[in-house]
Protein backbone atom coordinates (compact mmCIF):
# COMPACT_ATOMS: atom_id res chain seq x y z
CA UNK A 1 0.00 0.00 0.00
CA UNK A 2 1.48 3.04 -0.98
CA UNK A 3 2.08 6.10 1.65
CA UNK A 4 0.22 8.75 2.48
CA UNK A 5 1.72 11.73 0.32
CA UNK A 6 0.22 14.62 2.60
CA UNK A 7 1.44 12.56 5.06
CA UNK A 8 4.65 12.06 3.77
CA UNK A 9 4.92 15.59 2.79
CA UNK A 10 4.66 16.80 6.67
CA UNK A 11 7.57 14.49 7.73
CA UNK A 12 9.81 16.65 5.20
CA UNK A 13 9.06 20.25 6.54
CA UNK A 14 10.95 22.15 8.82
CA UNK A 15 10.08 22.66 12.69
CA UNK A 16 10.79 25.87 13.84
CA UNK A 17 13.85 26.61 16.67
CA UNK A 18 13.12 27.76 20.21
CA UNK A 19 9.96 30.13 20.64
CA UNK A 20 7.34 32.03 22.63
CA UNK A 21 4.30 32.65 21.39
CA UNK A 22 3.07 35.88 23.31
CA UNK A 23 -0.28 36.72 22.41
CA UNK A 24 -1.82 39.88 23.12
CA UNK A 25 -6.21 39.30 23.44
CA UNK A 26 -5.42 36.03 25.55
CA UNK A 27 -8.87 36.04 26.79
CA UNK A 28 -10.89 37.77 23.19
CA UNK A 29 -12.75 35.45 20.78
CA UNK A 30 -9.75 35.02 18.02
CA UNK A 31 -7.32 33.64 20.91
CA UNK A 32 -9.88 30.93 21.77
CA UNK A 33 -11.39 29.86 18.30
CA UNK A 34 -8.62 30.16 16.45
CA UNK A 35 -5.19 30.52 17.94
CA UNK A 36 -5.37 28.24 20.91
CA UNK A 37 -6.51 25.26 18.55
CA UNK A 38 -4.48 25.83 16.16
CA UNK A 39 -1.31 26.16 18.35
CA UNK A 40 -2.59 22.66 19.71
CA UNK A 41 -2.89 20.99 16.11
CA UNK A 42 0.67 21.98 15.20
CA UNK A 43 1.88 20.33 18.78
CA UNK A 44 -0.44 17.09 17.70
CA UNK A 45 1.44 17.24 14.49
CA UNK A 46 4.56 17.49 15.59
CA UNK A 47 5.52 21.01 14.24
CA UNK A 48 6.02 22.80 17.38
CA UNK A 49 9.69 23.29 18.81
CA UNK A 50 10.63 21.07 21.92
CA UNK A 51 11.28 24.63 24.02
CA UNK A 52 7.97 26.27 23.44
CA UNK A 53 5.36 28.35 25.43
CA UNK A 54 2.79 30.74 25.29
CA UNK A 55 2.34 33.89 27.50
CA UNK A 56 -0.93 35.26 27.33
CA UNK A 57 -1.43 39.10 27.83
CA UNK A 58 -5.30 40.63 28.52
CA UNK A 59 -6.76 42.63 31.09
CA UNK A 60 -8.67 40.63 32.60
CA UNK A 61 -7.87 39.58 36.01
CA UNK A 62 -6.30 35.18 35.49
CA UNK A 63 -3.52 33.90 36.70
CA UNK A 64 -1.38 30.76 34.58
CA UNK A 65 -3.86 27.66 35.88
CA UNK A 66 -6.99 30.15 34.85
CA UNK A 67 -5.19 30.37 31.16
CA UNK A 68 -4.72 27.03 31.01
CA UNK A 69 -8.05 26.52 32.02
CA UNK A 70 -9.30 28.64 29.23
CA UNK A 71 -7.17 26.62 27.06
CA UNK A 72 -8.42 23.21 27.68
CA UNK A 73 -12.05 24.85 27.82
CA UNK A 74 -11.38 26.27 23.67
CA UNK A 75 -9.82 22.85 23.04
CA UNK A 76 -13.44 21.80 23.62
CA UNK A 77 -15.73 24.07 22.01
CA UNK A 78 -13.76 24.94 19.00
CA UNK A 79 -11.59 21.83 18.26
CA UNK A 80 -13.92 19.31 19.47
CA UNK A 81 -11.19 17.48 21.90
CA UNK A 82 -11.35 16.39 25.67
CA UNK A 83 -8.50 17.88 26.62
CA UNK A 84 -8.53 15.56 30.52
CA UNK A 85 -6.21 12.35 29.78
CA UNK A 86 -5.27 14.21 26.26
CA UNK A 87 -0.76 14.32 26.50
CA UNK A 88 0.11 16.70 24.04
CA UNK A 89 -2.94 19.30 25.28
CA UNK A 90 -1.85 18.72 29.24
CA UNK A 91 2.38 19.68 27.95
CA UNK A 92 1.05 22.56 25.94
CA UNK A 93 -0.89 23.56 29.10
CA UNK A 94 1.71 22.76 31.66
CA UNK A 95 3.78 26.05 29.50
CA UNK A 96 1.43 28.46 29.10
CA UNK A 97 1.44 31.28 31.22
CA UNK A 98 -0.62 34.43 32.22
CA UNK A 99 0.52 38.20 32.47
CA UNK A 100 -2.38 41.07 33.28
CA UNK A 101 -2.32 44.46 32.39
CA UNK A 102 -3.21 47.32 30.47
CA UNK A 103 -1.82 47.96 27.03
CA UNK A 104 -0.45 51.23 27.22
CA UNK A 105 1.52 50.40 30.84
CA UNK A 106 4.92 50.34 31.24
CA UNK A 107 4.82 48.27 33.70
CA UNK A 108 3.08 45.05 32.01
CA UNK A 109 6.10 45.26 29.34
CA UNK A 110 8.46 44.52 32.50
CA UNK A 111 6.68 42.19 33.62
CA UNK A 112 6.04 40.11 30.49
CA UNK A 113 9.98 40.30 30.12
CA UNK A 114 10.71 39.36 33.40
CA UNK A 115 8.23 36.43 32.21
CA UNK A 116 10.29 36.00 28.85
CA UNK A 117 13.78 36.25 30.83
CA UNK A 118 12.43 32.43 33.34
CA UNK A 119 11.52 30.54 30.11
CA UNK A 120 14.42 29.01 28.74
CA UNK A 121 15.36 28.50 25.12
CA UNK A 122 13.06 31.96 24.24
CA UNK A 123 15.40 32.66 21.34
CA UNK A 124 12.95 33.42 19.30
CA UNK A 125 9.25 35.34 20.40
CA UNK A 126 6.59 35.93 18.36
CA UNK A 127 4.05 38.66 19.60
CA UNK A 128 0.33 38.62 17.98
CA UNK A 129 -1.84 41.18 18.12
CA UNK A 130 -4.90 39.56 18.44
CA UNK A 131 -6.82 42.53 19.90
CA UNK A 132 -9.17 45.79 18.43
CA UNK A 133 -6.98 47.61 15.89
CA UNK A 134 -7.56 50.84 17.87
CA UNK A 135 -4.75 49.32 20.56
CA UNK A 136 -2.30 48.45 17.80
CA UNK A 137 -0.42 51.70 18.22
CA UNK A 138 0.09 51.50 21.90
CA UNK A 139 1.36 48.12 21.80
CA UNK A 140 4.05 48.55 19.00
CA UNK A 141 4.96 52.32 20.64
CA UNK A 142 5.09 49.99 24.44
CA UNK A 143 6.57 46.98 22.98
CA UNK A 144 9.83 49.37 21.29
CA UNK A 145 10.21 51.62 24.08
CA UNK A 146 10.45 48.63 26.06
CA UNK A 147 13.25 47.06 24.18
CA UNK A 148 11.30 43.66 23.31
CA UNK A 149 11.40 44.56 19.68
CA UNK A 150 14.72 44.58 19.69
CA UNK A 151 16.01 41.01 18.44
CA UNK A 152 18.59 39.17 20.99
CA UNK A 153 22.23 38.10 19.66
CA UNK A 154 20.88 34.89 18.83
CA UNK A 155 17.27 34.75 18.10
CA UNK A 156 14.88 36.68 16.80
CA UNK A 157 11.65 38.99 17.24
CA UNK A 158 8.41 39.44 15.08
CA UNK A 159 5.20 40.75 15.45
CA UNK A 160 1.84 39.64 14.01
CA UNK A 161 -1.07 41.91 13.15
CA UNK A 162 -4.72 40.90 11.91
CA UNK A 163 -6.26 43.02 9.79
CA UNK A 164 -7.80 45.60 9.16
CA UNK A 165 -4.21 47.36 9.04
CA UNK A 166 -5.64 51.00 8.91
CA UNK A 167 -8.90 52.15 8.39
CA UNK A 168 -7.64 54.19 4.78
CA UNK A 169 -4.80 54.86 3.05
CA UNK A 170 -3.58 57.97 5.66
CA UNK A 171 -3.93 55.79 8.69
CA UNK A 172 -2.41 52.65 7.13
CA UNK A 173 0.67 54.88 6.69
CA UNK A 174 0.80 55.86 9.75
CA UNK A 175 0.47 52.51 11.18
CA UNK A 176 3.27 51.45 8.76
CA UNK A 177 5.73 54.20 10.00
CA UNK A 178 5.13 53.97 13.53
CA UNK A 179 5.88 49.80 12.62
CA UNK A 180 8.53 50.41 11.07
CA UNK A 181 10.25 52.72 14.03
CA UNK A 182 10.77 49.93 16.04
CA UNK A 183 10.38 47.17 13.73
CA UNK A 184 11.89 45.82 10.42
CA UNK A 185 9.89 45.41 7.50
CA UNK A 186 11.15 41.40 7.62
CA UNK A 187 9.70 41.35 11.81
CA UNK A 188 6.22 42.43 10.96
CA UNK A 189 3.84 39.93 9.35
CA UNK A 190 0.10 41.22 8.38
CA UNK A 191 -2.24 38.47 8.36
CA UNK A 192 -4.71 37.44 6.16
CA UNK A 193 -6.08 34.27 6.76
CA UNK A 194 -7.33 33.73 3.18
CA UNK A 195 -3.72 32.99 2.25
CA UNK A 196 -3.49 30.25 4.58
CA UNK A 197 -5.96 28.38 2.57
CA UNK A 198 -4.89 25.49 1.25
CA UNK A 199 -6.31 26.16 -2.12
CA UNK A 200 -5.35 29.91 -2.07
CA UNK A 201 -2.20 28.18 -1.53
CA UNK A 202 -2.42 25.99 -4.39
CA UNK A 203 -3.27 28.72 -6.89
CA UNK A 204 0.49 28.99 -7.42
CA UNK A 205 1.33 25.22 -7.93
CA UNK A 206 -1.72 24.52 -10.06
CA UNK A 207 -0.74 27.87 -12.03
CA UNK A 208 2.68 27.27 -12.55
CA UNK A 209 3.57 23.52 -11.79
CA UNK A 210 1.31 22.47 -14.82
CA UNK A 211 1.93 23.18 -18.11
CA UNK A 212 -1.50 23.02 -19.19
CA UNK A 213 -2.86 25.91 -17.78
CA UNK A 214 -0.53 28.65 -17.71
CA UNK A 215 -0.42 29.23 -21.14
CA UNK A 216 -4.05 29.55 -21.52
CA UNK A 217 -4.00 32.16 -18.45
CA UNK A 218 -4.40 35.36 -20.44
CA UNK A 219 -7.42 36.90 -22.32
CA UNK A 220 -6.93 34.90 -25.82
CA UNK A 221 -8.50 31.97 -23.63
CA UNK A 222 -9.99 33.60 -20.48
CA UNK A 223 -13.68 35.43 -20.42
CA UNK A 224 -13.85 36.99 -17.43
CA UNK A 225 -13.23 35.94 -13.59
CA UNK A 226 -15.84 35.77 -10.86
CA UNK A 227 -14.19 35.53 -7.30
CA UNK A 228 -17.21 35.28 -4.22
CA UNK A 229 -16.78 35.29 -0.49
CA UNK A 230 -20.55 34.54 0.76
CA UNK A 231 -21.51 34.32 4.34
CA UNK A 232 -24.74 33.17 5.83
CA UNK A 233 -24.30 34.85 9.26
CA UNK A 234 -24.91 38.45 9.35
CA UNK A 235 -23.44 41.27 11.77
CA UNK A 236 -23.52 38.92 14.77
CA UNK A 237 -21.72 40.66 17.79
CA UNK A 238 -19.30 42.60 15.80
CA UNK A 239 -21.54 45.46 15.39
CA UNK A 240 -19.58 47.92 17.24
CA UNK A 241 -16.52 47.09 14.60
CA UNK A 242 -18.32 47.02 11.70
CA UNK A 243 -20.11 49.81 11.79
CA UNK A 244 -17.18 51.78 11.05
CA UNK A 245 -16.06 49.31 8.47
CA UNK A 246 -18.83 47.67 6.29
CA UNK A 247 -18.07 45.07 3.62
CA UNK A 248 -15.28 47.22 1.52
CA UNK A 249 -13.20 47.42 4.01
CA UNK A 250 -14.23 43.96 5.84
CA UNK A 251 -13.50 41.97 3.44
CA UNK A 252 -13.07 43.36 -0.25
CA UNK A 253 -9.85 45.47 0.60
CA UNK A 254 -7.57 42.71 2.54
CA UNK A 255 -8.84 38.98 1.37
CA UNK A 256 -10.30 39.58 -2.09
CA UNK A 257 -7.50 42.17 -3.14
CA UNK A 258 -5.05 39.23 -2.25
CA UNK A 259 -7.18 36.28 -3.88
CA UNK A 260 -6.96 38.79 -7.20
CA UNK A 261 -3.34 39.38 -6.98
CA UNK A 262 -2.55 35.75 -6.60
CA UNK A 263 -5.18 34.92 -9.89
CA UNK A 264 -3.73 37.71 -12.01
CA UNK A 265 -0.24 37.67 -10.68
CA UNK A 266 3.15 36.81 -13.54
CA UNK A 267 4.90 33.58 -12.85
CA UNK A 268 7.93 34.80 -10.57
CA UNK A 269 11.25 34.16 -11.10
CA UNK A 270 11.69 31.39 -8.04
CA UNK A 271 9.03 30.53 -5.47
CA UNK A 272 10.57 32.91 -2.85
CA UNK A 273 8.82 35.23 -0.41
CA UNK A 274 9.94 38.80 -2.00
CA UNK A 275 9.82 37.02 -5.62
CA UNK A 276 6.22 36.11 -5.06
CA UNK A 277 4.95 39.39 -3.25
CA UNK A 278 6.97 41.67 -5.76
CA UNK A 279 4.84 39.70 -8.63
CA UNK A 280 1.14 40.00 -7.02
CA UNK A 281 2.32 43.64 -6.25
CA UNK A 282 2.53 44.12 -10.06
CA UNK A 283 -0.41 42.77 -10.11
CA UNK A 284 -2.05 44.91 -7.90
CA UNK A 285 -0.75 48.12 -9.28
CA UNK A 286 -1.89 47.02 -12.62
CA UNK A 287 -5.70 47.62 -11.59
CA UNK A 288 -7.83 50.18 -12.57
CA UNK A 289 -9.52 53.37 -10.23
CA UNK A 290 -12.51 51.33 -9.23
CA UNK A 291 -14.56 54.37 -10.40
CA UNK A 292 -12.73 55.28 -13.50
CA UNK A 293 -14.77 52.65 -15.80
CA UNK A 294 -17.91 54.11 -15.02
CA UNK A 295 -19.86 54.89 -18.26
CA UNK A 296 -22.01 58.31 -17.06
CA UNK A 297 -25.27 56.75 -17.06
CA UNK A 298 -25.32 57.52 -13.09
CA UNK A 299 -25.77 55.18 -9.76
CA UNK A 300 -27.05 52.57 -11.60
CA UNK A 301 -23.72 52.04 -14.14
CA UNK A 302 -21.32 52.22 -11.55
CA UNK A 303 -18.73 49.36 -11.67
CA UNK A 304 -18.81 49.05 -7.21
CA UNK A 305 -21.94 48.38 -5.94
CA UNK A 306 -23.26 48.30 -2.71
CA UNK A 307 -26.12 47.24 -0.56
CA UNK A 308 -27.77 46.96 2.70
CA UNK A 309 -29.75 43.34 4.06
CA UNK A 310 -32.82 43.44 4.99
CA UNK A 311 -35.48 41.31 7.31
CA UNK A 312 -35.42 37.78 5.41
CA UNK A 313 -34.82 33.55 5.59
CA UNK A 314 -31.54 32.29 5.92
CA UNK A 315 -30.80 28.56 6.57
CA UNK A 316 -34.75 27.93 7.16
CA UNK A 317 -34.50 30.41 10.28
CA UNK A 318 -35.70 33.81 9.96
CA UNK A 319 -33.27 36.74 10.45
CA UNK A 320 -33.62 40.25 11.14
CA UNK A 321 -32.72 43.20 8.89
CA UNK A 322 -28.79 45.15 9.13
CA UNK A 323 -30.28 48.25 10.75
CA UNK A 324 -32.89 45.65 13.43
CA UNK A 325 -29.52 44.09 14.58
CA UNK A 326 -27.90 45.07 17.89
CA UNK A 327 -25.43 48.38 18.20
CA UNK A 328 -26.45 49.35 14.83
CA UNK A 329 -27.76 52.67 13.88
CA UNK A 330 -31.75 52.76 13.14
CA UNK A 331 -30.25 54.90 9.97
CA UNK A 332 -26.80 52.95 8.98
CA UNK A 333 -25.67 53.59 5.17
CA UNK A 334 -22.72 50.52 6.62
CA UNK A 335 -22.95 48.36 3.49
CA UNK A 336 -22.95 44.92 4.17
CA UNK A 337 -22.88 43.67 0.62
CA UNK A 338 -20.22 44.74 -1.87
CA UNK A 339 -19.96 43.60 -6.27
CA UNK A 340 -17.58 45.50 -8.02
CA UNK A 341 -16.09 44.75 -12.17
CA UNK A 342 -12.12 45.29 -12.12
CA UNK A 343 -10.19 45.88 -15.05
CA UNK A 344 -6.35 44.80 -14.85
CA UNK A 345 -3.75 47.54 -17.02
CA UNK A 346 -1.25 44.42 -18.12
CA UNK A 347 -0.44 42.72 -21.41
CA UNK A 348 -2.04 39.44 -19.94
CA UNK A 349 -5.44 40.83 -19.10
CA UNK A 350 -6.42 43.76 -20.86
CA UNK A 351 -9.76 43.38 -21.61
CA UNK A 352 -10.94 40.65 -19.00
CA UNK A 353 -12.71 41.89 -16.83
CA UNK A 354 -12.48 40.36 -12.93
CA UNK A 355 -16.39 40.42 -10.56
CA UNK A 356 -15.47 40.58 -7.37
CA UNK A 357 -18.88 40.06 -4.68
CA UNK A 358 -19.12 39.35 -0.80
CA UNK A 359 -21.62 40.23 1.68
CA UNK A 360 -23.76 38.78 4.67
CA UNK A 361 -26.48 37.12 5.14
CA UNK A 362 -26.22 35.08 1.40
CA UNK A 363 -28.00 31.76 1.27
CA UNK A 364 -24.74 29.86 1.45
CA UNK A 365 -21.34 30.25 3.34
CA UNK A 366 -18.47 29.88 0.45
CA UNK A 367 -16.03 31.26 -0.83
CA UNK A 368 -14.60 30.27 -4.89
CA UNK A 369 -12.98 31.64 -7.79
CA UNK A 370 -14.64 30.60 -11.20
CA UNK A 371 -12.49 31.53 -14.32
CA UNK A 372 -15.05 31.00 -17.18
CA UNK A 373 -13.16 30.30 -21.00
CA UNK A 374 -13.95 32.20 -23.80
CA UNK A 375 -16.29 30.19 -26.74
CA UNK A 376 -14.99 28.35 -28.93
CA UNK A 377 -14.64 30.12 -32.25
CA UNK A 378 -17.08 28.13 -34.32
CA UNK A 379 -20.06 26.37 -32.50
CA UNK A 380 -20.07 23.21 -34.98
CA UNK A 381 -22.52 21.41 -33.15
CA UNK A 382 -25.05 23.62 -33.06
CA UNK A 383 -27.72 21.70 -35.64
CA UNK A 384 -26.97 18.44 -33.62
CA UNK A 385 -27.79 19.39 -30.37
CA UNK A 386 -30.48 21.72 -28.98
CA UNK A 387 -28.68 22.91 -25.87
CA UNK A 388 -26.14 25.77 -26.36
CA UNK A 389 -22.39 25.11 -25.50
CA UNK A 390 -21.55 25.55 -21.91
CA UNK A 391 -18.31 27.47 -21.72
CA UNK A 392 -15.39 25.84 -19.93
CA UNK A 393 -15.47 26.65 -16.28
CA UNK A 394 -12.72 26.26 -13.59
CA UNK A 395 -13.53 26.46 -10.25
CA UNK A 396 -11.30 26.74 -7.17
CA UNK A 397 -13.23 26.06 -3.86
CA UNK A 398 -11.46 28.08 -0.94
CA UNK A 399 -13.95 27.23 1.42
CA UNK A 400 -15.58 25.18 3.31
CA UNK A 401 -15.03 22.14 0.76
CA UNK A 402 -11.37 23.17 -0.47
CA UNK A 403 -10.61 21.86 -3.69
CA UNK A 404 -10.71 22.02 -7.57
CA UNK A 405 -13.30 21.44 -10.08
CA UNK A 406 -12.96 21.90 -13.96
CA UNK A 407 -15.97 21.87 -16.38
CA UNK A 408 -15.86 20.97 -19.94
CA UNK A 409 -18.62 19.67 -22.77
CA UNK A 410 -18.76 15.48 -23.43
CA UNK A 411 -21.35 13.84 -25.50
CA UNK A 412 -23.97 11.86 -23.61
CA UNK A 413 -24.25 8.20 -24.12
CA UNK A 414 -26.90 7.06 -26.84
CA UNK A 415 -26.69 7.22 -30.77
CA UNK A 416 -27.46 10.57 -31.16
CA UNK A 417 -25.09 13.74 -30.91
CA UNK A 418 -26.31 15.17 -27.54
CA UNK A 419 -24.04 17.35 -25.57
CA UNK A 420 -23.98 17.74 -21.70
CA UNK A 421 -21.31 20.01 -19.48
CA UNK A 422 -19.56 17.71 -16.55
CA UNK A 423 -17.88 18.77 -13.98
CA UNK A 424 -14.49 17.03 -12.54
CA UNK A 425 -13.56 17.35 -8.91
CA UNK A 426 -10.96 17.58 -6.91
CA UNK A 427 -10.71 17.71 -3.17
CA UNK A 428 -8.59 18.20 -0.34
CA UNK A 429 -10.02 15.95 2.24
CA UNK A 430 -11.26 12.59 -0.41
CA UNK A 431 -7.76 12.85 -2.08
CA UNK A 432 -5.04 12.80 0.61
CA UNK A 433 -7.34 11.53 3.42
CA UNK A 434 -6.40 13.10 6.84
CA UNK A 435 -7.45 16.59 8.66
CA UNK A 436 -6.81 19.78 6.15
CA UNK A 437 -4.05 21.93 8.23
CA UNK A 438 -6.51 25.48 8.99
CA UNK A 439 -5.34 28.42 8.23
CA UNK A 440 -4.05 30.22 10.88
CA UNK A 441 -1.87 26.68 11.59
CA UNK A 442 0.08 27.49 8.15
CA UNK A 443 0.02 31.17 8.96
CA UNK A 444 1.26 30.73 12.82
CA UNK A 445 3.83 28.03 11.97
CA UNK A 446 5.03 30.48 8.74
CA UNK A 447 5.23 33.12 11.05
CA UNK A 448 7.52 31.08 13.49
CA UNK A 449 9.82 29.69 10.64
CA UNK A 450 10.49 33.71 9.65
CA UNK A 451 8.94 33.00 6.11
CA UNK A 452 6.32 35.93 4.63
CA UNK A 453 5.26 34.30 2.10
CA UNK A 454 1.73 34.29 2.63
CA UNK A 455 1.40 37.78 4.50
CA UNK A 456 1.27 41.10 3.31
CA UNK A 457 3.95 43.52 2.54
CA UNK A 458 3.26 47.21 3.71
CA UNK A 459 3.81 48.47 -0.03
CA UNK A 460 0.48 46.17 -0.93
CA UNK A 461 -1.12 47.30 2.65
CA UNK A 462 -1.21 50.78 1.23
CA UNK A 463 -1.83 50.04 -2.47
CA UNK A 464 -4.92 48.45 -1.86
CA UNK A 465 -6.08 51.37 0.34
CA UNK A 466 -5.65 54.25 -2.31
CA UNK A 467 -8.15 52.01 -4.50
CA UNK A 468 -10.28 51.50 -1.96
CA UNK A 469 -10.50 54.94 -0.66
CA UNK A 470 -11.77 56.83 -3.47
CA UNK A 471 -14.98 54.81 -3.41
CA UNK A 472 -15.49 55.39 0.30
CA UNK A 473 -15.35 59.07 -0.44
CA UNK A 474 -17.89 58.83 -3.48
CA UNK A 475 -20.00 56.54 -0.97
CA UNK A 476 -19.52 59.81 1.49
CA UNK A 477 -20.88 62.16 -0.93
CA UNK A 478 -24.28 60.47 -2.13
CA UNK A 479 -27.32 61.06 -0.52
CA UNK A 480 -29.47 58.43 -2.46
CA UNK A 481 -31.06 55.48 -0.38
CA UNK A 482 -28.49 52.80 -0.25
CA UNK A 483 -30.18 49.54 -2.51
CA UNK A 484 -31.15 46.31 -0.38
CA UNK A 485 -31.31 42.91 -0.45
CA UNK A 486 -33.71 40.26 1.26
CA UNK A 487 -31.83 38.16 3.98
CA UNK A 488 -31.49 34.86 1.94
CA UNK A 489 -30.70 36.08 -1.44
CA UNK A 490 -27.66 36.35 -3.76
CA UNK A 491 -27.64 40.17 -3.70
CA UNK A 492 -29.50 43.22 -4.94
CA UNK A 493 -30.64 43.46 -8.43
CA UNK A 494 -28.26 46.43 -9.34
CA UNK A 495 -25.42 43.50 -8.80
CA UNK A 496 -26.95 41.57 -11.37
CA UNK A 497 -26.92 44.48 -13.63
CA UNK A 498 -23.30 45.29 -13.32
CA UNK A 499 -23.29 41.82 -15.06
CA UNK A 500 -26.19 41.90 -17.29
CA UNK A 501 -24.80 45.35 -19.16
CA UNK A 502 -21.54 43.12 -19.72
CA UNK A 503 -23.59 40.36 -21.16
CA UNK A 504 -22.85 38.29 -18.14
CA UNK A 505 -24.55 36.79 -15.26
CA UNK A 506 -23.43 36.01 -11.67
CA UNK A 507 -22.27 32.20 -11.18
CA UNK A 508 -25.26 30.02 -9.64
CA UNK A 509 -23.83 28.49 -6.37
Amino acid sequence: MSANPLHDGLRLEPTPGPTTLVIFGASGDLTRRKLLPAVYRLSRRGRLPAQFAVIGIARTQMDDEAFRTQFRDSLKEFAGTDAHGDEVAASLASRMYYVSGETDDAGLYQRLQARLTEINGAEGVLFYLAIPPTVYAAVIEQLGASGLADPPSRGWRRIVVEKPFGTDLDSARALNRLAHQHFDEDQVYRIDHYLGKETVQNLLVFRFANGMFEPVWNRRYIDHVQITAAETVGVEHRAAYYEGAGALRDMVQNHLMQVLSLVAMEPPIAFTAESVRDRKMDALLAVQPLLSNADGKGAAASPVVRAQYRAGWVNGSEVPGYRAEKGVAAASTTETYVAARVHLDSWRWAGVPFYLRTGKRLPKRTTEIAIQFRRPPLEIFRRASQVSVAPNLLVVNVQPDEGISLRFETKLPGTRMQIAPVMMNFRYGTTFGGEVPEAYETLLLDAMLGDPTLFARHDFVETSWSLIGPVLDAWRSQKDEMATYEGGEWGPAEADELMSRDGRRWRSL
